[in-house]
């Protein structure tokens, strides 16, 4: 697993398959970041803004070797 700190991963997310910044795995348990989708100011921990151009970060969704966990929430990101 990659050394990554996992609270200053917020902002314009790019989902992809291929080239990936980090690879997330989804889970409902002992999450290592807890985020929010948004429309608007994904400017702090956990609010994730998915777009197609320009992302901040590239994402991939893994079921196996993960860099970090994350489960979705509506309320209290981070």
């Amino acid at each position: 697993m990659k050394k990554v700190n996992v609270k200053k991963i917020y902002g314009k997310i790019k989902i992809v398959e291929n080239f990936p910044d980090f690879k997330v795995k989804v889970v409902d348990n002992f999450p290592d970041l807890k985020v929010k989708i948004v429309e608007n100011f994904p400017n702090s921990a956990g609010k994730w803004k998915i777009v197609e151009n320009f992302p901040d970060f590239k994402i991939k969704i893994v079921e196996n070797f993960p860099d970090f966990k994350i489960k979705y929430v509506e309320n209290f990101p981070g």
